[in-house]
């Protein structure tokens, strides 16, 4: 079984949550980085789990991975990222050809009015400056720090910068809003990611989504200092592309001059 070593992943500032990279975008670089070397160029993704480890900081993020499972219709990578020769997340990635089946959707779309009839917010660039590269248009009356009786989010997302959405922006859709907790609370708190692992659909097997794409997160289960966040991504025209599920840590609210010292350091 061969070890791959992969060129540096340069990681973009702009993505910068809490007190590391944003969880989504580190998953969707480290299925970049590994795709082409197990994918064989055409396997389209199946799943995504990531394991952090760390928080990602700004450096370069090296990956490295075996593929101790390849067929002719599926293969199965496993990949660590390291930052200052430490590893910060590991993880594992399936591809698989698509093939002949049955077709159920069991996971369909919110009735949600159209973006256009929904109005823009922006998350505060102290608890998520990557959310400047994002427009993120709420379409429930379910918002963050609301204090609302529900423990979920749903929003029309696109990218500012109108890249299409392939099986790394689906990733990184997946984590984007915030934890659904944030629905019912009025004071923020770090909520990280521990493990996230993405389940695309063959709505991507033709090639990446544009535009719009809505995003719902919900929170099953909170308790213990963890929370079980279940995450949905649908293309504009309700396919749905990837669904998600989290295992997060809760931790206690974070005082003003705190969030501070954690965005500049």
């Amino acid at each position: 079984m061969t070890t791959t070593a992969y060129d540096a992943t340069q990681i973009d500032p702009r993505w910068w949550s809490w007190e590391g990279m944003h969880g989504g975008w580190v998953a969707g670089a480290a299925l970049t980085a590994v795709r082409d070397s197990y994918a064989g160029g055409d396997r389209p993704v199946r799943s995504l789990t990531t394991h952090y480890l760390a928080p990602v900081g700004t450096g370069p993020l090296r990956f490295s991975g075996t593929a101790p499972a390849t067929g002719r219709r599926t293969a199965t990578c496993l990949f660590t990222g390291h930052q200052d020769g430490e590893p910060v997340v590991l993880g594992s990635a399936l591809f698989g050809h698509g093939r002949g089946g049955p077709a159920h959707a069991g996971l369909t779309a919110p009735e949600v009015p159209e973006p256009d009839d929904c109005l823009p917010v922006e998350l505060p660039a102290d608890l998520a400056l990557f959310a400047r590269q994002l427009e993120i248009r709420p379409a429930t009356a379910d918002l963050p720090l609301a204090g609302g009786p529900r423990a979920v989010l749903v929003a029309w997302v696109r990218f500012r910068d109108d890249r299409p959405v392939d099986a790394a922006g689906v990733a990184t859709l997946a984590d984007v809003l915030p934890p659904a907790l944030y629905a019912r609370w009025h004071t923020p708190r770090p909520v990280p990611t521990a493990e996230m692992t993405v389940h695309f659909t063959d709505a991507l097997d033709d090639g990446p989504a544009h535009g719009w794409s809505l995003v719902r997160i919900r929170t099953d289960h909170a308790g213990g200092g963890w929370a079980v966040d279940d995450s949905a991504v649908w293309s504009a025209d309700r396919r749905l592309l990837a669904a998600a599920r989290q295992a997060r840590v809760v931790r206690e609210p974070l005082t003003p001059q705190t969030a501070a010292g954690t965005m500049n350091s």
